[in-house]
């Protein structure tokens, strides 16, 4: 089994390359420069502008230099064009779902697994732990071009930055990152601890920081490894 590394470029100071390789092979290339403005975290207020049936997907206008990308399954329930009943049936069916996945995900870790696996990445990768989640989700009952309609309005994040001929990578459940932790706005679970954080000790105690804070329903907060050895005040 081959060890992924993470090599940094920061022997320029106008532009830093990170590069994330598998053995030979490279898995992941990015950089910043200071004559780029990045986008990813931004959230923008945008409009549908064509929904693609044979990709499942929409381009968005947004702001950026070409029309973002939004694959169906990160639209959220709240922009299907369907009756208020079944979109409450969806989201209860996504809480449900949700509750599921946390209840699998924050087990302690046993003897045996695999450590390197689940503290290769780095924190900074919380809201792609949760798009990976998100990817995995079961199949909606409905197709895009049943609940999407052009020029919608909806709320979007960036995801993924543009590249070459892409456009950016969208997404409308939110993710607000902070210091010590990430709210998730309209993600249906209350809490939950980044899977780095590997001490018994540690996801003990912060299990009952997460219990014990005050978050509103329809919202979730995701703790990162930052703020493993945290008192609940700075959380």
């Amino acid at each position: 089994m081959t060890t992924k590394k993470m090599l940094i470029d920061a022997a320029h100071p106008e532009e830093t390359r990170v590069v994330v390789v598998d053995g030979n092979r490279v898995e992941e290339f990015d950089f910043e420069s200071q004559n780029r403005k990045q986008l990813r975290g931004n959230i923008y207020l945008a409009k549908v502008t064509r929904v693609e049936p044979s990709l499942q997907a929409a381009f968005i206008e947004y702001g950026g230099n070409r029309h973002g990308f939004l694959a169906f399954n990160e639209i959220h329930p709240d922009y299907y064009q369907i009756p208020v009943a079944d979109r409450e049936a969806l989201l209860r069916e996504e809480a449900e779902e949700e509750e599921h996945h946390h209840a699998a995900a924050v087990r302690e870790p046993e003897e045996g697994d695999d450590e390197d696996a689940v503290t290769e990445a780095d924190d900074d990768d919380v809201m792609e732990e949760e798009l990976a989640r998100r990817r995995r989700r079961l199949l909606r009952k409905y197709k895009i071009q049943e609940v999407i309609r052009r020029r919608q309005i909806m709320l979007v994040q960036v995801v993924k930055e543009e590249r070459g001929n892409k456009g950016a990578a969208l997404t409308t459940y939110l993710s607000l990152a902070g210091r010590y932790c990430v709210l998730m706005p309209n993600t249906a679970r209350g809490g939950g601890i980044s899977r780095k954080i590997t001490s018994a000790q540690d996801r003990s105690r912060l299990k009952e920081v997460v219990q014990d804070l005050d978050v509103p329903e329809g919202m979730g907060i995701i703790l990162r490894t930052a703020g493993a050895s945290r008192t609940k005040p700075e959380i």
